[in-house]
């Protein structure tokens, strides 16, 4: 990123409203600076202490209130840029799902380092441009001399930033992509904590997450090496500069060639041409961060957005067929030669041990993934032709791991139809067998639940994310392991609440338990060896009816991410 984005500037209106504050209140500063200096150079060659001690004191009070009124407009012209940013950055990652890691790096930290480079640098940079000249043509005018003395010197502090600063860009954005990777791996860790400690392979992440940290800490040290050490030389030159002019002004002093009004004015103004440079080289260290998250930033709102997010709607289908379907997931087959038929107003059991496909069915229907080869066509079209909005909307979605937000229970439940009154949302509540829970409850439809659905269990959570599938009421109902960590009382529950859901509906449900079997149609088992491209896949996925289903780790509730506001959006499962 420029000193000055042009991205910025254009994208944000309040990134141009700030500017023009800027500039009118370095103008302010730069006049109160050079008067500031003249009076106090008169006043001390002169002796004329009645006036000018109260005026200077007057000049003083007015550049402290300039800066602290400059600070505090700075800052909340920062939060208004960041929460811009913020707001764009979530609208694009819906459509274009995005790693959830680093989007919430950018989304928060990211963005919140902002803070230095809109409140404190680009004010400084504004200064460093108008009061080095300001001070240049006062000087000038005084004493040329002089003034070829500091604008002879005045060119080496933003060179050695320059030098200073190209280095300081490439090991920033290093240490920031080291902040997104281990971002995006504590997240993947944390959610594969239960398979991680499964499988006894805790300690080998453990390991990973100490090597990625490692890898960020020795980057930012490395970083904050380079800004005490830049600073360093920029205070040592304008330091070594200012002693050139004090001396020469001195020794003309001396030997008469220069008044003493004219002396002081210069040596006044001297470091102020030289301290606003100083500033923005410390500012600029401390801005880099920031400027790297915007860059990240805006790479990725300038991504394309898949073309095809919305289109005319989608009538209920009445046939959904694989044909030849095949699925591969790097050099991982998941799915081979698979031939179904899903039928609409029937139900189908998709059962198979784990790893046989069953997740890989869900996530291509859902259009989570698309096939290497083979068609899905709904009633003879291509479901790759359709909008993919307008298909999820015809879809209810039950996963095996309901999200609850922390709101009310209503609101949890409106996932499913975000317009829905509290009336429907009531019936669909106690169609799912929530009512005995929802009378217990101390607000009832209005008691949070807290962050993940902490106030209730698992059972109850499930029947939350029915009440959702009741809500949308949707042609397709797609069932993930409804009833995978319930009890035997829980999931006989479950299962009679499904059986009311999935009445006249075309439904897929994905289970291992036996328990389904009286509510299918059809029951089409997945084996691993359909995922073998040597396999007979007819033997091993015969053809049923019903229709679609959902990923084992994908998002919330009953409904599907486009079409329902505030769900996040799932990764394609494998």
């Amino acid at each position: 990123m420029t000193p000055l984005d042009p991205r910025l500037v254009r994208s944000v209106a309040a990134v141009r409203v700030h500017l023009v504050v800027v500039v009118v209140l370095g103008v302010a500063t730069t006049g109160l600076v050079l008067v500031q200096a003249w009076l106090l150079a008169r006043t001390i060659a002169t002796g004329d202490l009645a006036v000018a001690v109260g005026a200077l004191a007057a000049f003083a009070l007015a550049r402290a209130g300039i800066a602290y009124g400059g600070e505090t407009l700075a800052l909340r012209s920062a939060a208004t840029i960041k929460s811009a940013l913020r707001r764009r950055l979530v609208r694009h990652v819906v459509h274009d799902p995005h790693g959830a890691g680093e989007v919430v790096t950018l989304a928060t930290r990211g963005l919140d380092a902002l803070d230095d480079y809109v409140a404190r640098f680009l004010p400084q940079l504004v200064l460093a441009v108008l009061v080095p000249a300001a001070v240049l043509v006062v000087v000038a005018r005084a004493d040329w001399i002089s003034a070829l003395v500091i604008g002879l010197t005045l060119p080496l502090i933003p060179l050695f930033m320059a030098l200073v600063g190209w280095h300081t860009r490439a090991r920033t954005q290093r240490q920031w992509r080291l902040l997104e990777r281990l971002a995006g791996h504590f997240l993947d860790v944390v959610e594969g904590l239960p398979t991680l400690a499964l499988f006894r392979r805790s300690r080998a992440a453990a390991t990973q997450i100490r090597a990625a940290t490692d890898a960020h800490r020795d980057a930012t040290l490395g970083t904050l090496r380079i800004a005490f050490l830049s600073a360093f030389v920029l205070e040592v030159l304008a330091t070594l500069a200012v002693a050139l002019v004090a001396v020469e002004v001195g020794l003309r002093l001396l030997y008469g060639h220069l008044d003493l009004e004219t002396a002081l004015l210069v040596l006044i103004l001297a470091p102020e041409a030289y301290l606003p440079l100083r500033e923005v080289g410390a500012r600029f260290h401390a801005s880099t961060e920031g400027v790297a998250a915007a860059e990240r930033v805006f790479e990725v709102l300038e991504r394309p957005v898949p073309a095809e997010v919305t289109g005319p709607p989608i009538a209920v289908p009445r046939v959904v067929r694989f044909d030849d379907v095949a699925l591969s997931y790097g050099d991982v087959p998941a799915l081979h030669g698979l031939d179904l038929e899903l039928v609409a107003g029937t139900t189908t059991l998709v059962t198979g041990r784990s790893g046989a496909g069953k997740s890989t069915l869900l996530a291509l229907l859902l259009r989570f993934a698309s096939p290497d080869s083979g068609r899905i066509t709904v009633d003879g079209r291509d479901l790759a032709d359709l909008s993919t909005q307008q298909w999820r909307r015809l879809v209810a979605w039950v996963p095996q791991r309901p999200h609850l937000f922390d709101a009310s229970l209503a609101d949890n439940i409106r996932l499913g139809s975000p317009t829905a009154p509290l009336v429907e949302v009531a019936r669909a509540a106690e169609r799912a067998g929530l009512a005995d829970v929802v009378a217990d409850l101390p607000e009832g439809y209005d008691t949070r639940l807290g962050e993940r659905g902490t106030r209730l269990s698992s059972g109850q959570r499930q029947r939350v994310a029915l009440a959702r599938a009741f809500l949308r009421r949707a042609p397709i109902v797609l069932l993930d392991e409804p009833t995978a960590h319930l009890d035997a009382e829980a999931a006989a529950g479950i299962r009679t609440a499904v059986a009311d859901l999935v009445h006249g509906t075309t439904a897929v449900i994905v289970a291992h338990d036996d328990g389904w079997a009286e509510l299918a149609d059809a029951v089409v088992r997945l084996d691993p060896a359909a995922a073998d491209p040597t396999a007979d896949p007819t033997a091993a996925n015969p053809a049923a009816h019903p229709d679609t289903a959902a990923p084992d780790t994908a998002a919330p509730g009953a409904g599907v991410p486009d079409a329902v506001p505030g769900a996040p959006v799932p990764e394609p499962v494998r």
